[in-house]
């Protein structure tokens, strides 16, 4: 493939459209930056191992038996047991497991347990994960049932009300026996003992939660601790990347991120978080480490992830303008004045282009990316906020003309409203989201940044929406030159709206609930919405379908106003139970028809759900003497290539 007749859309199985991304102006950076990115992109592979293991404490072993059959089998590969087994493979390869990356149910694989047993027993035994003492048919007996029956480990992430959330998910922070209340009363207990609680670091953020000796206590993931062998590695190529570092203070940054892989102290995180966010001179920029608490049911523990970047330095002028006028837009937000900020700091955006991605962000990435995740370190030091230009343009790139918004959207005005205004008005949303969003509001003295446990994530997911939502249809959008119109917040307002009641049902199975934290969000805000601003929203059924239909875009923004409010009350206050009513009542459940025919009108679009991307290959070219001439980049590897070769390369744990 060449990057004159580059196609950005790739192979496609089960609901997984798989696409890849340019990396436009690596050529114009400086060999220095060069060789600097490509030390960090090495850094967020070798870290691969560790979400693995995360996800489900048999993703590793799973992973290689699926493996040894691909690359080993020796019958027909047009059987339909074996199409069924790649599908499979590349599922557990796109979720970095056995689980759904989005919905987290555990895939059921639609080839026999006869097929495979057949196909592992004609494998080479070295290339089997055999555990100490086993032959082939013992590892059989032990990990078959964890990939054929659905039964065992049926969720990663289960957030049921009701439910133990840590005896029903198959995450693997913590020991198997460990229950929900054990977990936060250990952790309340060492809360209440902190040194600093003005300044509390994020308990529990980078350890598993083991019984030993009948004691519930922390296992590290630090040098010499759990995760190490994946962790040398890292810390390897970050030292590498020093010598290339384009600033003194990039240079304490990257060293601070050592010194806590080698501790595992959080204090040292929070000082890493700190000289990273005020980093805001290079051109180059990554994250590494121990980040989202998305997959952890309380919301405590982090997923490992990793990513390299420089910046677009045309497309961060739209984010930039919003940064700087961060305090503006915290002054005049619809919320209390006791929950926004008095002083607004150290708040940066920027559009950039990434060069890899690894771990939590791989396949599957986000698009925009707002840290640190710190409340505390948020409001004394700031936040830096970057959208991945690269990413949303082959997003685009490959939606167009795919017949998604002739299907859903209701009328021909307003699908030349979203022609004209989406793509624009998503950025922004985006930009607004991750920029300011996150980084406004503040917390009460005194109130525990966990403490709405399972509903947190949600909660802050749908104040950031909320945020970007009512400032899309201000005057100061005009003002700062970033719409080009009063008509153009109308487009996001439709599509988030749609998306919400109706198109991000297509992610989830028949007769389940919403239980993504960022699904959930949508959901909630949506129908709060339809439910106390009908005279501005409804739902509309015609001979085509079920649509959405604004009668009044100026009446929508006073409900993202008062909702935001509420939201924001929510957060400063932890107020655990109006969280838990506002989520439980808006964005969990799922009408069961409405379900099945927007499942139908999508089925005859004949689109996937989800998209994932195929990293570039960076290799570096040597003179005699063994030091970098130059980066070569391609994008040739296909997304089976690239997956075995992580496997064969990075393979730590």
């Amino acid at each position: 493939m060449t990057t004159d007749h580059f196609s950005y859309a790739d192979e496609r199985f089960a609901d997984v459209q798989m696409l890849r991304y340019r990396v436009p102006g690596f050529e114009r950076l400086t060999l220095r930056q060069q060789i600097l990115l490509y030390h960090l992109s090495e850094a967020a592979l070798w870290g691969r191992d560790i979400l693995w293991d995360q996800n489900c404490r048999y993703n590793l072993r799973v992973r290689r038996l699926l493996e040894a059959v691909y690359t080993q089998y020796k019958g027909s590969r047009e059987t339909s047991d074996f199409r069924s087994f790649v599908t499979y493979l590349k599922r557990v390869w796109f979720s970095n497991g056995i689980h759904h990356h989005y919905a987290t149910e555990k895939f059921q694989p639609e080839f026999s347990s006869a097929f495979l047993r057949e196909a592992v027993l004609a494998c080479d035994s070295a290339s089997l994960p055999l555990g100490e003492g086993q032959d082939a048919e013992a590892m059989m007996a032990e990990l078959f049932p964890v990939i054929f029956n659905p039964d065992i480990l049926p969720k990663r992430v289960n957030q049921a009300e009701g439910d133990d959330l840590l005896l029903t998910s198959a995450c693997n922070y913590y020991d198997p026996d460990v229950t929900q209340a054990e977990a936060e009363e250990f952790y309340a207990r060492m809360k209440a003992q902190a040194p600093d609680p003005e300044r509390p670091v994020m308990y529990g953020l980078n350890s598993t939660l083991v019984r030993r000796d009948g004691r519930l206590c922390e296992d590290v993931w630090c040098c010499g601790g759990r995760y190490g062998a994946a962790i040398d590695h890292i810390v390897t190529e970050l030292e590498a990347a020093i010598p290339f570092a384009e600033n003194e203070r990039q240079v304490e940054v990257i060293r601070r991120l050592v010194e806590f892989y080698r501790t595992g102290n959080l204090k040292t995180f929070d000082e890493y978080t700190i000289l990273w966010v005020n980093e805001t001179q290079g051109e180059v920029d990554f994250t590494n480490g121990f980040t989202e608490v998305y997959g952890d049911p309380l919301g405590l523990k982090a997923s490992w992830e990793g990513y390299a970047s420089f910046i677009d330095p045309v497309a961060t002028q739209r984010a930039a303008t919003l940064s700087a006028n961060a305090s503006w837009f915290e002054a005049h937000s619809p919320v209390d004045p006791r929950f926004r900020k008095t002083q607004v700091q150290g708040v940066s955006a920027k559009v950039i282009n990434a060069v890899i991605l690894g771990g939590d962000l791989y396949p599957s990435s986000a698009i925009g990316i707002n840290l640190p995740n710190s409340n505390w370190v948020r409001a004394e030091h700031g936040s830096k906020s970057v959208t991945i230009g690269n990413l949303t343009h082959a997003y685009d790139e490959a939606a167009k003309g795919n017949g998604f918004r002739e299907e859903f959207v209701i009328d021909d005005a307003t699908h030349e409203l979203m022609d004209r205004y989406a793509d624009l008005c998503d950025d922004l949303h985006t930009d607004l989201h991750e920029c300011l969003g996150h980084g406004s509001g503040r917390m009460l003295p005194g109130v525990d940044p966990d403490g709405l446990k399972a509903y947190g994530s949600t909660i802050e997911e749908a104040r950031a929406d909320l945020f970007g939502l009512y400032y899309l249809a201000d005057e100061k959008m005009l003002e700062l030159g970033l719409l080009p119109d009063t008509e153009a917040y109308k487009a996001q307002y439709y599509s988030y709206l749609m998306n919400g009641l109706l198109t991000q049902l297509v992610r989830i199975e028949p007769g389940r609930q919403i239980e993504e934290a960022h699904m959930r969000n949508r959901a909630l805000v949506a129908r709060w919405t339809l439910a106390h601003y009908p005279e501005a929203v409804s739902l509309e059924t015609n001979e085509r379908g079920t649509f959405i239909r604004i009668m009044d875009y100026a009446r929508l923004r006073k409900a993202f106003a008062e909702l935001l409010g509420e939201v924001q009350r929510i957060k400063s206050t932890g107020d655990y139970d109006a969280a838990r009513q506002l989520v439980e009542t808006y964005g969990v459940s799922v009408d069961a028809k409405l379900h099945a025919e927007i499942l139908e009108r999508y089925r005859r679009l004949d689109l996937a759900p989800y998209k994932g991307f195929i990293n570039p290959r960076y290799t570096p070219c040597r003179d005699e003497s063994g030091e970098i001439t130059s980066i070569h980049i391609d994008y040739d590897e296909s997304y089976a290539e690239q997956m075995l070769r992580y496997s064969r390369e990075y393979a730590t744990l």
